[in-house]
């Protein structure tokens, strides 16, 4: 159900590329503050100034939904955005919804890419690091760059969390740090350097157009999940691996792992990866795991034993050494932090996103 506020923008708080998040006053409400913040999506919308009048969704906010404790600027309605020049590009994303927008897929016919795409069968044994969580993303980059600072990686964002790549002030950060590459957005998720109609075109894409030595899969922000064992968006870490196979890749499968979650079913090896790896996934997959000392590691590389043993896919769980992360992680241009834990608070779950990174780096090294 929609819930719908009308407001006005009395300043504007932070930006980043693709997004301007606002404080904007309401109307008197019993159900919400007089004072909200609202992103604004400036592709959709256009650029709300001070003292423009706005149309807001504000469902989730009212909820107190996991959406940063915002609302969502729908639109200026007494100064519409200009129409955008015409272009090339039929491919409509987020599909008969009132925020549907179409674009030039990296794969479509009037794409200077198609014929590319149209012939490539491969990634040619391109590692693919897949994670059940958008904050692993900049671990995972960490960890590539402890083996190699000039690897090229691409981000491939799926459509199970935000569908809007701007969402992401990670993504933003990291491209101008020259920690990324490119972005490629899949499904129904658009706002990358380029569109991509399925996943597996978005990592033949990654490897043929954006030129990626590594690739990470990821959904956007902003997980679903609902405490039951297939219920949540992470399920489709297995697909992705799946894709990665079938397209001649190098399949690393990341573990969800936490040291402070409060929830048993997500201490240690989560029961996401355990369900996306053990029960969902049938090709095969690397599976790293931190080497060394600590009774967490230990714990890690005992469930993921377990867990390979178990599994319907053929896992080859990796050790992989953790020489030198805590300062590649704390070099990280994007604040790190995952289910609202920073990186001294749960270490383990950027260390083992990281330990990911480097596990695939080291398959580009030995090719």
């Amino acid at each position: 159900m929609m819930q719908w506020r009308e407001g006005v923008v009395v300043r504007q708080i932070r930006e980043w590329p693709g997004a301007v998040e606002y404080a904007v006053t309401l109307a008197p409400a019993a159900d919400a503050p007089t004072e909200v913040r609202a992103l604004a999506y400036t592709a959709m919308v256009g650029r709300p100034e001070v003292g423009d009048r706005v149309v807001l969704n504000a469902s989730a906010l009212l909820k107190g939904l996991g959406t940063g404790g915002l609302a969502f600027v729908v639109a200026v309605p007494d100064r519409l955005p200009a129409d955008a020049p015409d272009s090339p590009g039929h491919i409509v994303k987020a599909r008969y919804t009132p925020q549907q927008q179409m674009f030039l897929a990296v794969d479509e016919q009037d794409s200077p890419h198609h014929h590319v795409l149209r012939d490539a069968e491969s990634v040619e044994g391109m590692p693919v690091v897949v994670a059940d969580l958008h904050s692993s993303l900049p671990a995972v980059i960490a960890g590539v760059r402890t083996v190699d600072p000039d690897a090229r990686v691409a981000y491939v964002m799926t459509d199970g969390g935000a569908l809007p790549l701007a969402f992401s002030r990670a993504v933003a950060g990291l491209k101008e740090a020259g920690w990324l590459t490119s972005t490629i957005t899949v499904g129904q998720a658009f706002g990358g350097d380029h569109e991509a109609v399925s996943l597996h075109s978005g990592l033949l894409a990654a490897k043929h157009v954006a030129g990626a030595d590594v690739t990470v899969v990821t959904q956007g922000p902003g997980n679903v999940g609902t405490g039951t064992r297939w219920g949540y968006s992470g399920v489709a870490a297995a697909d992705a691996l799946h894709a990665t196979t079938a397209l001649g890749g190098t399949p690393v499968a990341a573990l969800r792992v936490s040291g402070a979650d409060p929830r048993p079913r997500h201490r240690g090896i989560s029961h996401h990866s355990t369900t996306a790896y053990g029960d969902a996934l049938f090709s095969p997959a690397v599976v790293p795991v931190p080497a060394g000392g600590g009774e967490l590691a230990a714990l890690v590389r005992s469930q993921a034993a377990t867990l390979a043993e178990r599994s319907r896919a053929d896992l080859e769980v990796v050790e992989v050494g953790t020489e030198g992360l805590l300062e590649a992680l704390r070099s990280s241009p994007v604040r790190l932090s995952t289910m609202g834990r920073g990186l001294e608070e749960d270490l383990a779950a950027f260390v083992v996103s990281a330990v990911a990174g480097v596990c695939a780096a080291q398959r580009v090294s030995a090719r």
